[in-house]
C-alpha cells in the first residue's frame, strides 16, 4: 500500500519488485537505434559470413551500419571487410574502423600490433573486452548494429544478453543431425534471457552445380524444418555452399558479394520490434 516504485531504497522481497537493469551505458557520443545479435549453437556454420552478409544488405538498402565483433578469440569481420586499423581515437573514446561503403567495424584484430596474434585471455577478460565495444567506442548514428557472437552459450553471449539492449537474434545452423539439439540449446538460452528470436539462417544447405544448376545436399537432407515448427520460429533463409562468397571473404570484398538470398532474414530484422 505504502510503495513509492523506487525498489532500490526497499528491502521488501514483494511480487512486484523491478528487476536491476544490467544494460551498460552506451558510449555518450555514439548513437546506436537496433541491436541484432547473429549466434549459433556451435562453430563452422558460417555466422560470420552470414553477419557480413547481412550487414551489407543492410547498408545497401540506405542505413548505416555496424558490426561488433564479439569472438574476441576468433576474430574474423576485418578480414570480411578489408579493415586493418581504427579511424583513431580521442579522450572521449575510440572510433571503429570505416569500410569502403561506409560500414563501421569494431573488432579486437584491429587493436592488436599482428593480427595473427592470439588472445589467450580468461572468460570474465573476453567478456569485458565486449563490453567496452560498447561503451567506448563511438558508433556514429548507427540504426542496425550487428553482433557477431562466438559460438555457444558461454560468457560473452551471456554478457551480450545482459549489457546490450538486444532487439532480436538470428540462429545461424548447419542441416546436420545435431541441429535439433543444438538449435533448441540457442533458443532457450535467448528466451532465458528474454530476448526475441527472429529466426533461423541455414547455412551450406546445398551446393548448386555450375552445370546443370542441380541442388546437392551435401550434409544429407534438412530436419531445420521440423525443429523450427516444434520451437515455433521461422526458417528466414537457405544459404548454399558458395565459392565465390568464401573468396570474397577472405579477400575483404564482402561488399561486392551479392545479398539476394538474405533479403528474407532483413525483411525480419526491419519488421521486428
Amino acid at each position: 500500500m505504502s510503495c513509492n516504485g523506487n525498489c532500490s531504497s526497499c528491502s521488501s522481497d514483494c511480487g512486484d519488485r523491478k528487476q536491476e537493469s544490467m544494460l551498460a551505458a552506451l558510449n555518450p557520443k555514439a548513437s546506436v537505434k537496433k541491436v541484432i545479435a547473429v549466434v549459433s549453437g556451435k562453430g563452422g556454420v558460417g555466422k560470420s559470413t552470414v553477419t557480413s552478409l547481412l550487414a551489407v544488405a543492410m547498408s545497401r538498402k540506405g542505413k548505416r551500419v555496424a558490426v561488433l565483433d564479439a569472438d574476441i578469440t576468433g576474430p574474423s569481420a576485418p578480414t570480411a571487410f578489408g579493415v586493418n586499423e581504427c579511424q583513431g581515437a580521442t579522450e572521449e573514446g575510440l572510433y571503429p574502423a570505416l569500410t569502403a561503403t561506409g560500414i563501421q567495424v569494431m573488432s579486437i584484430n584491429l587493436l592488436l600490433d599482428n593480427s595473427t596474434d592470439p588472445v589467450v585471455w580468461r572468460g570474465p577478460v573476453i567478456a569485458g573486452a565486449v563490453k567496452q565495444f560498447w561503451t567506448d567506442v563511438i558508433w556514429e548514428d548507427v540504426d542496425y548494429m550487428f553482433v557477431d557472437m562466438p559460438p555457444g552459450t558461454g560468457d560473452v553471449p551471456l554478457t551480450v544478453f545482459q549489457s546490450l539492449p538486444v532487439d532480436g537474434i538470428v540462429i545461424v545452423t548447419s542441416p546436420q543431425d545435431l541441429v535439433s539439439m543444438i538449435v533448441t540449446k540457442a533458443v532457450k538460452m535467448a528466451n532465458m534471457m528474454h530476448v526475441p528470436v527472429l529466426g533461423f539462417v541455414e547455412n551450406y544447405s546445398y551446393l548448386e552445380c555450375p552445370d546443370c544448376g542441380k541442388q546437392i545436399k551435401v550434409f544429407g537432407e534438412s530436419r531445420l524444418d521440423e525443429v523450427a515448427e516444434a520451437l515455433n520460429v521461422p526458417v528466414l533463409a537457405r544459404l548454399p555452399i558458395d565459392p565465390v562468397v568464401a573468396e570474397s571473404y577472405d579477400s575483404g570484398k564482402m561488399e561486392q558479394v551479392n545479398t539476394d538470398k538474405v533479403a528474407g532474414v532483413i525483411e525480419a530484422i526491419e519488421k521486428a520490434e
